[in-house]
C-alpha cells in the first residue's frame, strides 16, 4: 500500500463519519482558523452560521476539540496541496 493510499485511509479513520451539515460546519470552523482566528471565535463564527449543528464546548473538552480541528486544518492543507 503506498504512502499517500495508507495517509487517506488513516485520516477517514480520525476524521470519521460525518453528515453534510457537521462537514459545512468543520469546514467553517476550519476557514476561520485559517484566518488566524482562535478555536473558541472560530465555533462561535460557525454556531452562528450553522445553529443546527452548533457546539457548546466547555474548557474541560477545549484542548481536544481545538486538537481535532488543527488536524483538520492540516488535513485541508494537504489535500489542496495534492491537488493542485
Amino acid at each position: 500500500m503506498d504512502d499517500l493510499k495508507q495517509y487517506l485511509q488513516r485520516a477517514a479513520e480520525i476524521i470519521g463519519e460525518r453528515t453534510p451539515g457537521e462537514e459545512r460546519y468543520d469546514r467553517e470552523v476550519v476557514r476561520w482558523l485559517e484566518k488566524g482566528k482562535p478555536i473558541k471565535k472560530a465555533i462561535a463564527k460557525a454556531n452562528d452560521k450553522f445553529p443546527r449543528e452548533a457546539l457548546q464546548v466547555s474548557d474541560a473538552v477545549l484542548k481536544d476539540v481545538q486538537s481535532r480541528y488543527e488536524y483538520l486544518l492540516d488535513h485541508e492543507r494537504i489535500m489542496r496541496r495534492l491537488n493542485r
